[in-house]
């Protein structure tokens, strides 16, 4: 193999390992909610926040943090590798960025249509008319993103600063938690919802749109950087991700500007234990510190060492296929075997057992989605 061919072999399988190895730890996360019933009530910018009595609860819900930064960074990287390799092919930027505004419609549409039933099975109940999820924000900073694709990485790195400085000065003062403030605010800036007639609730936002394009756009920087020279762009995620865990620190213990609010105490939890909704500095420092560190070792390992990470790679290149399926999958054992919950080490082996379930479906669609041409729907799954 030429070096050529290694640093593309090693473009592919990192981004491919990280991404299903997110994906597995997105499992335990619903896993925890669907299974056990004691999913957090969430990292919120005003409101309760969560307070947890015991380290494996509280480290159950830790390392899930990895996920969401995780899949817009690395779709931002997959957008750029993708207008890279279709130019290879002789397609127009026009043509790239309309099939990519296609499959930001095609995530908002599975995610109003499809998957908002999935959610239906939580034990809490469901009872909003419209739902702002992680999948309606990644479509809405895909069609975005399509349309800053073509600016030159300097300048998308800049956005990326401005955006992840500016989106945490304009969240509100946790003080105005409930103050109610329009359905485009919770849709593009803080999460939030809109009671409607009856008391039932008519929008609510997870995953408002703009604080999350920041990771889309420096995805697209790393993207760039992979066409490049893969070997270069796997060394500074490596020097990046250890700079972003210092800063992360460093914020963290100043207790000020990117905390978004201060901590709730003085324990090592409590100093881990940060605002997602929507993703603080620290937050995103931290999560995408160690995103970036699991980048640059994945892309260390031997050819030889790559076949024991082959489960990883499957589920990473089938990753709104495995999504939408896993949904299902721990909502129906947790209805069959928990309806009541369960604790948490009782549900680490249905979050097995959901994988397994999941691992030969996403191995033959893999390998199905292979077979079908660039332009086919299909393959957006």
């Amino acid at each position: 193999m030429s070096e050529k061919q290694g640093h593309a072999a090693s473009r592919l399988f990192a981004p491919d390992a990280l991404r299903g190895l997110i994906m597995g730890l997105m499992a335990l996360d619903h896993a925890n909610l669907f299974v056990a019933h004691k999913h957090s009530i969430g990292e919120m910018w005003g409101g309760a926040f969560p307070v947890y009595s015991d380290t494996l609860t509280f480290l159950t819900r830790l390392v899930t943090h990895l996920c969401a930064p995780g899949f817009f960074f690395l779709m931002g990287a997959g957008m750029a590798l993708l207008a890279y390799s279709y130019r290879q092919r002789g397609w127009s930027k026009w043509q790239v960025t309309r099939h990519l505004l296609l499959r930001g419609a095609v995530l908002i549409a599975i995610k109003l249509l499809v998957v908002n039933r999935a959610w239906e099975l939580s034990p809490a109940g469901w009872g909003i008319d419209v739902y702002i999820g992680v999948l309606f924000a990644l479509g809405a900073t895909m069609i975005l993103g399509s349309l800053l694709l073509w600016l030159k990485p300097v300048y998308l790195l800049l956005l990326t600063v401005v955006l992840a400085i500016g989106t945490e000065l304009l969240v509100p003062h946790p003080s105005q938690w409930g103050a109610g403030m329009g359905w485009l605010t919770y849709v593009l800036l803080v999460p939030g919802g809109i009671v409607g007639a009856g008391g039932k609730m008519a929008l609510w936002s997870y995953y408002p749109v703009l604080p999350w394009l920041e990771l889309v756009t420096f995805g697209m920087v790393f993207g760039y950087w992979l066409t490049v020279d893969p070997g270069k762009a796997f060394g500074r995620a490596w020097k990046l991700g250890l700079a972003f865990l210092g800063a992360f620190v460093v914020l963290r213990y100043l207790n000020g500007f990117g905390n978004i609010r201060p901590r709730m105490g003085d324990s090592w939890i409590d100093f881990l234990n940060v605002v997602k909704y929507p993703p603080s500095l620290a937050f995103e420092l931290m999560t995408m510190g160690v995103n970036l560190i699991l980048l640059a070792l994945f892309a260390r390992v031997s050819a030889r060492g790559r076949r024991f990470f082959q489960p990883l790679v499957v589920l990473g290149q089938v990753p709104l296929f495995f999504y939408v399926l896993h949904l299902f999958v721990y909502g129906a054992l947790g209805y069959l075997f928990a309806p009541n919950g369960t604790t948490i080490p009782r549900m680490y082996p249905f979050w097995l057992l959901g994988l397994l379930i999941l691992f030969p479906l996403c191995l033959w669609y893999g390998r199905f989605k292979q077979r079908q041409p660039a332009q086919s729907l299909l393959r957006f799954l």
